[in-house]
C-alpha cells in the first residue's frame, strides 16, 4: 500500500489522521490474531471443563444399571411374545423405534422426552406425517425429505419433542408391508406400542 503525502506545510492535522489510520490498519491482522487465540484458548478450556465434569460425575449405581437393562428386557420379550401372535395374523408389531423408547423410557424416566404427552402426541402426529406423505408425494426422497423435516416442526408447535418417533414416517414410507393399514398406522403400531411400554415403566 502506497501513500502520497502532501507537502509538510499541508501536514498537520490530516497528516496525523493519516498517520493514525496507517497505525490501526497495521494493527488489525494482530487484533483479529488475538481475537482468534481468545476463541481458540476458550473453546479448549470449556472442553477441559466438560471433560473434568463427565470424569468426576459418580458411577452409575448397580440399580441404575439392573433396573433399566430388567425393565428393557422384560417388556420386549412380551412384546415379542405379542408380535409373534400378530403375524399369525398377517400384522406386523414390532418396529425399530421401540427400542430407542426403551432407552427413553427406561434409562431416562424423568427427562422431557420420557413424559407420556411427548411419547404419545409425538408418535401419533409422526405416524399421520408418514402416511400424509406417502400419499402425496409417493415412496421416494421428496416424501422422506418433508415428512421428517414436518415431524420436527410438529414437535417443536406441539411441545412434543421425542426424538424416536422421527423415524416412523420413514418406516412407513419405505416399508410397505405397512401401507396396507393406511390411517390405522396413526395408532399401530406404534402408539399401541408406547401405550404397553408406557405400561411397563409405570409397574
Amino acid at each position: 500500500m502506497v501513500l502520497k503525502l502532501s507537502p509538510a506545510s499541508s501536514v498537520g492535522p490530516i497528516g496525523s489522521r493519516i498517520s493514525l489510520h496507517c497505525s490501526s490498519s497495521s494493527s488489525l491482522p494482530g487484533a483479529i490474531f488475538l481475537r482468534r487465540r481468545r476463541s481458540i484458548v476458550s473453546a479448549s478450556s470449556s472442553a477441559a471443563s466438560a471433560n473434568s465434569s463427565r470424569s468426576s460425575s459418580p458411577a452409575p449405581s448397580l440399580s441404575d444399571l439392573v433396573w433399566p437393562s430388567a425393565g428393557a428386557f422384560a417388556s420386549m420379550a412380551a412384546m415379542s411374545v405379542l408380535d409373534k401372535h400378530l403375524q399369525q395374523k398377517g400384522l406386523s408389531f414390532l418396529i425399530a423405534p421401540f427400542g430407542a423408547v426403551c432407552c427413553v423410557l427406561f434409562a431416562t424416566p424423568n427427562a422431557p422426552a420420557a413424559q407420556r404427552y411427548n411419547v404419545l402426541m409425538a408418535h401419533m402426529g409422526c405416524s399421520l406425517i408418514g402416511v400424509l406423505a406417502l400419499a402425496a408425494f409417493g415412496p421416494g426422497w421428496m416424501a422422506r425429505s418433508v415428512a421428517l423435516s414436518a415431524s420436527i416442526v410438529f414437535m417443536e408447535i406441539t411441545k412434543c419433542l421425542h426424538p424416536p418417533a422421527a423415524g416412523l414416517p420413514l418406516l412407513f414410507i419405505d416399508g410397505p408391508k405397512f401401507h396396507h393399514l393406511q390411517w390405522w398406522y396413526i395408532l399401530f403400531p406404534s402408539t399401541l406400542g408406547c401405550l404397553l411400554l408406557i405400561v411397563m415403566v409405570s409397574l
